[in-house]
């Protein structure tokens, strides 16, 4: 077994302290935490709490020049301006989606790196999910003629994030969007084929808060598929559910389901709800990560599929109101 690669994290939000807790235990073969960078005030006391061995480092500079690969976890403003950084330091880079929220710099960023011969990959967990094996298993015998995709929240952002509702819950940078519809459209992409989007309606509020509820028509690898997202029409934090020919579906992120002749949906024996797979699915992620940054196969999004991705996400947002 290879040594662990050496891991930097920027942002010590939710996700960068999720990838560090993975990485200091499940994932501990793969990767090796050598050092975090974060501005927030309360980085330090939080690092501390969770391992006082990994340091807080003075700059994301120094993040880079400890790290064979480069976990991005900033808000998405940051993420090409610290990827171009890391890889022109020889470093492999692991960015959180979506790449950037300016399509240009998006388009730009993947095809320099592309041409480069970056390391470079996107976390999309999907990638690693059992569940999502499972699904794919269970297609193998399948034709595929109709896909849904539903996404619904209590609130947005959703509770457990109201420490990043900053950037989360304004149009700029965050919305539902963005932050969950893209890991479905990434599930779609990878199981379907190329995404092409038919026609869109957005809904906003007032002022700069991000959107409240999409309605959009797609087809993958010319596959129809409706996609519906909503704030406010469910009492749960999160729920959703990706319905292939209503034979086949992913329920609330974990569970992967069969529809029966008794007319109810069956999960496998297995499953598990999304707080106990998450372990699972990051240890899988980071194994991805340390075969991405020694130049080996690897099953983790490719820019390109983050890329469009990203494309019909943006498009999605920028379309107007459904005609009255």
């Amino acid at each position: 077994m290879p040594e662990p690669i050496a891991l930097g994290i920027i942002g010590f939000g939710i996700m960068g302290e999720r990838l560090l807790r993975a990485a200091l235990g499940q994932a501990a073969e793969f990767v090796t935490p050598v050092g975090i960078w974060d501005p927030a005030p309360g980085a330090a006391a939080r690092l501390a709490a969770v391992s006082p061995a990994v340091p807080l480092l003075a700059s994301a500079e120094a993040v880079i020049d400890a790290c064979d690969c480069l976990y991005i976890a900033a808000p998405p403003a940051a993420h090409i301006p610290m990827a171009e950084a890391a890889l022109a330091a020889g470093r492999a880079v692991f960015l959180e989606k979506p790449l950037a929220t300016d399509l240009a710099a998006a388009r730009a960023f993947v095809a320099a790196a592309e041409a480069a011969g970056a390391r470079a990959a996107v976390n999309f967990p999907m990638a690693s999910s059992p569940a999502v094996a499972q699904l794919g298993g269970w297609r193998a015998g399948l034709v595929p003629k109709t896909l849904t995709i539903e996404v619904a929240f209590a609130t947005w952002p959703r509770g457990w994030q109201q420490e990043a509702a900053s950037w989360l819950a304004r149009r700029a940078e965050g919305g539902f969007t963005r932050e969950v519809v893209s890991h479905f459209l990434f599930l779609t992409r990878r199981q379907l084929g190329p995404l092409a989007l038919v026609e869109a309606a957005t809904l906003y509020p007032p002022g700069e808060a991000a959107e409240t509820a999409i309605h959009a028509r797609l087809t993958a690898g010319g596959v129809p598929v409706t996609l519906t997202g909503s704030v406010g029409t469910t009492d749960k934090d999160d729920h959703n559910s990706w319905t292939l020919n209503e034979a086949i579906r992913l329920r609330d992120w974990s569970f992967a389901e069969r529809y029966r002749a008794d007319g109810t949906w069956a999960a496998t024996p297995d499953a598990v709800p999304n707080e106990r797979m998450r372990s699972m699915v990051l240890r899988g992620q980071l194994a991805g990560v340390a075969a991405m940054t020694r130049g080996a196969p690897h099953h983790l999004s490719t820019l390109r599929e983050a890329l469009e991705v990203q494309e019909i996400v943006e498009a999605i947002l920028a379309a107007g109101p459904p005609p009255r």
